[in-house]
């Protein structure tokens, strides 16, 4: 199973706080692990321009900046990540995920945004979520999450509070019908 690409929905039995109703892109899957940015968890306290700042990177006053962080997940929070729109890549530095999607994690794409050069759509997350070989199929077996398909409109959407439950209705699945445990027939 391979689930680059794929949005992770967390269940309610997940048993990890950190993770309760997460909605995660997955950026790479294999056989040596999983790696994916949770896409609605902003973080209140810390603006982009402000991290354009810290970063010693001058905006251009015209561009468009209008770009959310987020908490990507509880592993390397120093570290940043920009998820984008299939429109741009860096060479030797994006991880095109598919046609749609692309992950960038140098100071290039944060100097191209800045001058608005940068990608349609971005969103930037601090840290991220990381599985080594297994975990995440066996966290598949433990009932943890269910997957769908990423769509553009739900990973960059304004609205971070209603990203989960819409990855769900992408399913047909109501969040009031959910079980924290898992079962066999």
């Amino acid at each position: 199973m391979d689930l680059s690409g794929k949005l992770l929905i967390a269940m309610p039995g997940m048993g990890d706080p950190r993770f309760e109703r997460a909605l995660i892109f997955v950026c790479a899957h294999s056989a040596e692990g999983a790696m994916g940015l949770m896409v609605n968890k902003p973080l209140p306290d810390l603006s982009f321009d402000d991290l354009l700042e810290q970063l010693s990177i001058e905006p251009a006053a015209d561009a468009r900046r209008d770009i959310r962080v987020h908490l990507g997940g509880p592993v390397e929070h120093g570290r940043g990540f920009v998820l984008h729109s299939g429109d741009y890549s860096a060479p030797e530095s994006t991880l095109r995920v598919d046609e749609r999607f692309g992950m960038t994690a140098t100071l290039d794409i944060l100097e191209d945004i800045a001058r608005g050069d940068g990608p349609t759509q971005s969103l930037l997350a601090l840290g991220y979520a990381g599985w080594g070989p297994d975990q995440l199929e066996g966290e598949f077996q433990a009932n943890g999450w269910l997957s769908c398909e990423a769509s553009p409109e739900i990973v960059f959407g304004a609205d971070d509070d209603g990203k989960w439950e819409r990855a769900l209705e992408s399913l047909g699945v109501s969040p009031l019908g959910l079980s924290a445990s898992a079962g066999r027939a």
